[in-house]
């Protein structure tokens, strides 16, 4: 038997294709059965096969048997097979990734809409505010002045900033109080690893 695929491969070499449909016809159902082995799967363990058969027919004047036809055939199957876990280990990866990336692009875009519209919404409530606490709410909370540096620059007390800053909140507070839950949710994304 192993004198006959010896022959079988020499006349594929030769380019006669009744030889492989003969080997094709002698070896498919079994190494149909060993691929699923390692795939689990009919569908890919009969298509790895039939790719073998076609790449065994288009390198057929490379093909060098050192063993038996049976065991170079089994030998390519598992080499197959463990390629095709690898793909498929590699492609579940990289369709995962992908589920993270978009998912995270559509975080990021959310929490810009939301940051945009929050903005809106403080620049709305700060023109609400009398121009000495604007300025001091501006220098406090833009520019992080300390309430003694926000004194010196205005050249005013630091009692005086201090009431500003508390007269600038309370309005602030009561301006934005149903926003409240958009700045919850912005800065839960932005604290998020």
């Amino acid at each position: 038997m192993q004198n006959v695929d010896q022959e079988i491969f020499n006349s594929i070499k030769l380019g006669d294709e009744k030889a492989l449909e003969m080997l094709f016809h002698d070896y498919y159902e079994p190494l149909c059965q060993y691929a699923f082995s390692f795939l689990n799967d009919r569908e890919d363990a009969e298509e790895v096969v039939q790719n073998s058969f076609v790449r065994i027919w288009e390198k057929r004047k490379e093909i060098s048997i050192q063993t038996s036809a049976k065991a170079y055939l089994y030998r390519m199957i598992r080499n197959s097979c463990l390629n095709e876990i690898q793909h498929q280990k590699v492609k579940s990866q990289h369709q995962e990734l992908t589920k993270m990336d978009s998912s995270g692009m559509e975080q990021a875009s959310d929490a810009m809409a939301i940051r945009g519209e929050l903005e809106q919404k403080i620049r709305f409530a700060m023109e609400k505010l009398p121009e000495q606490c604007r300025i001091v709410f501006s220098l406090s909370r833009f520019e992080e002045l300390k309430y003694k540096e926000i004194a010196a620059q205005l050249n005013i007390s630091v009692k005086t900033v201090e009431n500003q800053m508390g007269k600038a909140l309370k309005i602030m507070r009561q301006e934005l109080k149903e926003y409240l839950p958009l700045i919850l949710l912005l800065l839960e994304n932005f604290l998020d690893p």
